[in-house]
């Protein structure tokens, strides 16, 4: 099955962001046991969860080791979408560099990390501006004739670039931040792009990190954790407390929860699905749920609490 035919089944995919949550790395989520974090990747691929997202940006190649570990022995694994085109520099910052010679050496990291010989998606992390999208298209679809991977992706990359890489060859599915709480992809007109082309469109952090999750609490996390330095924490608060009054009342009357009807937002309409984010088994398993249909009067309503 495709990836598109599989979204249409159940728009809703594991995000591994958090399972690669490092101290020593570029995303802190909190402490992650390594353990639980591989029974998380099993238990989603039990659940039904329609694609497996991950990078070696999250915890610099762990995210993407924890996914090979749990899928080796898993030939039901479904698709598994990694990213190239950000880079550890010496000083442990992270470089966005999609050159050719970057993509290359990017590839056969993950297919070492992920333990296998070939990678169904592959996706340009950000926008190089050091690097033309045409010189990086052409090096992605040099490794799908090789065969290395299945098909090429975006994400995070404005409307001018998609057209641009489209011009070189065919874009397998693009990604944008888009939650109810993150309206720029759909106000910018990038979710009507990719659905009149016929590309999937995923919305990574649907839940906003958590902060559109029933029982999230700030204050009970590490100190250090990045969600503290968000601006749904911060200069938006406001708005956070509006859009999350205004989903629950949403969630009530479709007689679900809060986490539920924001996935249903950020995965509303044909072609587009949620990249969502799971650190346990219990919130793995919970990723197989249906998610209800919302209403364009529901999906204005969210609009207008986001301002």
């Amino acid at each position: 099955m495709t990836l598109a035919g599989r979204i249409a089944r159940h728009p809703i995919g594991l995000g591994t962001a958090p399972l690669g949550s490092s101290a020593d790395g570029p995303l802190w989520w909190g402490p992650q046991d390594r353990g639980e974090a591989v029974a998380t990747v099993s238990a989603a691929i039990d659940a039904g969860a329609s694609f497996i997202d991950t990078a070696p940006f999250y915890g610099w190649g762990l995210a993407e080791q924890i996914v090979g570990e749990a899928i080796a022995d898993r030939p039901d694994s479904p698709p598994v979408l990694t990213k190239c085109g950000i880079v550890r520099t010496d000083d442990d910052s992270a470089a966005d560099d999609a050159s050719p010679t970057s993509i290359r050496r990017g590839i056969e990291s993950s297919l070492q990390n992920l333990g296998r010989n070939r990678i169904d998606v592959v996706q340009v992390h950000d926008p190089d501006a050091s690097t033309p999208i045409e010189d990086t298209w052409e090096a992605l679809h040099a490794a799908v004739d090789e065969g290395l991977i299945g098909g090429v992706g975006l994400s995070n990359h404005p409307i001018e670039l998609m057209e641009r890489a489209l011009a070189v060859g065919p874009i397998a599915v693009v990604q944008h931040q888009s939650s109810a709480l993150s309206r720029r992809a759909i106000r910018s007109g990038i979710v009507d792009w990719c659905r009149e082309r016929g590309i999937p469109f995923l919305s990574w952090a649907p839940l906003a990190s958590g902060f559109l999750v029933d029982d999230f609490d700030l204050a009970e996390l590490h100190p250090d954790d990045l969600r503290h330095r968000l601006p749904w924490a911060g200069d938006r608060v406001d708005v956070t407390r509006r859009v999350r009054a205004t989903v629950q009342r949403i969630a009530d009357d479709l007689g679900t929860d809060l986490t539920r009807a924001s996935i249903a937002v950020a995965a509303h309409g044909d072609g587009v699905a949620a990249i969502v984010g799971s650190r346990s088994i219990a919130e793995a398993i919970d990723l197989g749920r249906p998610i209800p249909e919302l209403s364009t009067e529901q999906i204005a309503a969210v609009d207008e609490a986001v301002g």
